[in-house]
């Protein structure tokens, strides 16, 4: 049987200057998304939408996305790997200085914050030291586990830089979870 991804997407808002606030939703408000056929499922979920405020240009911030969560209920041992991306932020017309490109987000998944279920589980990155860009997906967090249901959940963070030249806005991008 071919392993199909699952993805699920969080919104996150972040507003410059003060005006609005940034946030971060999902398509599927608090749902998961089966990556293989009922019954052997993996499944992903995340928070539907992220506020983190207003925020000053030229600035850097940190702001905590809230739990992910995959649940690997497949028969047998079994691997998945779950990746993260980004799309830039914009406001208005997102053109220029209405823009805070993915290439000033980065990401750091932190560790295994609930686990159940056997197996081993890997942060794609432990510390803040080990902040990721998301510019390109990158990976999130990996497991293995033995026959049996298991779930890792971590609370990953996000590093925004603001460009100097922002304009005042609330500023929208996706922040895309997937697994497989």
């Amino acid at each position: 049987m071919r392993t199909t991804p699952s993805l699920i997407a969080s919104t996150v808002l972040v507003a410059a200057l003060g005006a609005h606030p940034v946030h971060a939703s999902a398509p599927r408000a608090g749902s998961t998304v089966p990556a293989t056929s009922p019954g052997q499922a993996l499944t992903i979920s995340v928070p539907a939408l992220v506020l983190f405020g207003a925020r000053v240009p030229g600035t850097v911030f940190n702001g905590n996305m809230g739990t992910v969560t995959v649940v690997d209920a497949r028969p047998g041992n079994r691997n998945w790997t779950a990746t993260v991306a980004s799309t830039n932020f914009t406001t208005g017309s997102g053109t220029g200085p209405q823009t805070i490109s993915r290439n000033n987000v980065s990401y750091w998944s932190g560790p295994t914050t609930a686990q159940t279920g056997g197996g081993t589980r890997l942060p794609g990155q432990l510390t803040a030291a080990q902040q990721v860009s998301l510019s390109v997906s990158r990976t999130a967090f990996r497991a293995s586990k033995p026959q049996g249901t298991s779930t890792t959940s971590w609370r990953p963070t996000l590093v925004i830089t603001i460009p100097s030249s922002a304009v005042t806005g609330s500023y929208t991008g996706v922040i895309t979870h997937s697994v497989a």
